[in-house]
């Protein structure tokens, strides 16, 4: 009986004894603790940019697949989505409620160019990871200035000299003109072309847009009017969808080409019209989830297989439910490699330090890549064009 006794508590004691272990070896800061990891977004559930708030879904149901599977090294991830309605101001307070209030570990996967920056200094003073961005800015490159802060797509930088590159090749005397967001998102567009081609004469008209504009009507006549017969669409969903229709709509027959923010067949082509979208132009680094060649793709397939069982009513020929996934699968790559060790500053180590990472919706050949010196995790990118039903790859992978 008395060696049944021991037996019996040693069975007791040996596990909270390992918790205890594990416990006193663990690291964490504000955010962290023996069984969850909180993590908070902003995105635009309301406001002109709402198509992108899909981000933070996808991303959100990913980490509930994640948690069904046994968390992170055992820990449960929290994802608390703040709506700023693409609104720097309401960013601003919304990042210091999750940051102050909720105390979360990092802030991930915040949507657009203007939002981030608001908070981008904020994030950095306090030393709070601001990481994967919904934003190509090139800013968010810049480790000497803004260590905390990395983002995680190609920047506009990158993509719009691919277009440049374009162009020059195939339409050796274009005239060229420009729809741009007037923030950071269309000027970084704007300035990278220029650098591509090598001087800004080939534009014949830049035409800048408000987000609180109705339409960009005005200014699509604007580039009409100038001769443009290239024309190049640095907008989000909303306003890219308006400006192909409006193309269409006034028989403009230019070489159109969008940026890859608003590559979505659902989101802005179709509600442009097929016909109207023929020809648009654009670049992927994610696998197009439309394209039929994919369908017995491993990757895809894995896809697929999230989708149908934790976002069984969403669309699945929106991109941005592959990006969301993506990201998140980025994160949790991170929170893994950060192991016990689940402090700020480790988790940006591990956030910086990513090494030949392939993820299932990445396009075939690339891979998540990044140093201390250089924080932009993907850097590739392959020109497409809609053929009126989807997305046709064209040309060489185009490696920055």
């Amino acid at each position: 009986m008395a060696r049944f006794a021991i037996l019996r508590a040693a069975c007791i004691l040996l596990p909270l004894l390992a918790n205890s272990a594990v416990s006193a070896q663990s690291k964490y800061d504000p955010g962290a603790d023996d069984k969850t990891i909180k993590i908070g977004t902003t995105a635009p559930l309301s406001g002109p940019v709402s198509a992108f708030a899909q981000i933070a879904k996808s991303a959100e149901a990913y980490f509930r697949k994640v948690n069904d599977d046994g968390g992170v090294n055992g820990r449960r991830v929290q994802m608390i989505i703040a709506d700023d309605a693409y609104s720097p101001p309401k960013t601003v307070e919304q990042t210091r409620r999750l940051v102050e209030s909720e105390e979360v570990l990092l802030i991930f996967g915040g949507v657009g160019t203007p939002t981030n920056s608001a908070v981008h200094k904020y994030l950095n003073d306090r030393k709070v990871p601001q990481l994967f961005l919904g934003s190509g800015a090139a800013k968010w490159d810049d480790p000497r200035n803004f260590p905390w802060t990395v983002g995680w797509q190609p920047t506009y930088r990158d993509e719009a000299i691919a277009y440049a590159k374009y162009i020059k090749a195939s339409h050796a005397n274009a005239k060229i003109g420009v729809l741009y967001q007037n923030d950071d998102l269309g000027k970084d567009y704007l300035k990278a072309l220029e650098e591509g081609l090598g001087s800004g004469e080939a534009i014949v008209a830049r035409a800048a847009y408000e987000t609180s504009a109705p339409t960009v009507d005005t200014q699509i006549l604007q580039l009409k009017t100038a001769g443009s017969d290239v024309v190049l669409v640095a907008a989000t969903p909303k306003f890219a969808a308006q400006a192909i229709r409006k193309i269409g709509e006034i028989g403009w027959k230019p070489t159109t080409i969008i940026s890859n923010v608003s590559a979505s067949i659902s989101g802005v082509l179709e509600p442009a019209g097929k016909d109207n979208s023929t020809g648009v132009i654009s670049s992927q680094y994610l696998k197009d989830a439309t394209d039929p060649a994919n369908k017995d793709d491993p990757g895809y397939r894995e896809w697929l297989a999230f989708m149908d069982k934790y976002m069984p009513d969403a669309n699945k020929s929106d991109w941005l439910n592959v990006y969301g996934f993506t990201i998140a699968q980025t994160l949790v790559t991170v929170l893994k490699a950060s192991g016990n060790d689940l402090t700020r500053a480790n988790v940006m180590k591990q956030a910086t330090t990513m090494k030949d990472v392939k993820l299932p919706m990445l396009i075939n050949g690339t891979a998540v890549n990044n140093s201390p010196e250089h924080f932009t995790p993907m850097t590739s990118l392959q020109l497409i064009r809609f053929d009126g039903t989807r997305w046709v790859p064209f040309g060489d992978l185009l490696k920055n």
